[in-house]
């Protein structure tokens, strides 16, 4: 078995499709006109992917269900990157809203801030904390 992608699994897939590539500035992959898309996240390889839920829903018996609203979240992407709170002042210049700010958490030996996609998709951006020697 091999690792292939995170898909999400979207209703406004252009939505999506656009603010992964023009707010987050992603590469795309593949771009299938309102279907599915991958994205390069390391080194060329893909590793996310959108794809609309209503085509998805009758593969599992979902058909006639809606997207469940008011929930905690169920999953997250995160994304490292070299510095948090230059990513944060970047994506916030583009007009991107956050949940939180920069925040170091010890606990997890990163520093992080979050945001939502159109969907309500959790996305994280973090960097490793750099200890000191002492």
């Amino acid at each position: 078995m091999r690792f292939n992608n995170v898909r999400l699994l979207v209703k406004d897939y252009r939505k999506c499709f656009d603010f992964y590539t023009q707010q987050l500035g992603l590469e795309a992959a593949w771009d299938v006109e309102d279907c599915y898309a991958s994205f390069k996240v390391a080194d060329g390889i893909e590793g996310l992917a959108l794809f609309t839920s209503d085509l998805m829903a009758p593969a599992v018996g979902n058909a006639d269900r809606t997207q469940p609203t008011g929930y905690r979240e169920k999953s997250m992407i995160s994304f490292e990157v070299d510095n948090v709170d230059e990513t944060y002042q970047a994506l916030s210049a583009k007009g991107l809203k956050f949940i939180n700010e920069p925040m170091d958490m010890p606990g997890w030996g990163m520093r992080v801030v979050h945001l939502y996609d159109p969907e309500e998709n959790l996305i994280e951006f973090y960097s490793p904390l750099k200890y000191s020697e002492q």
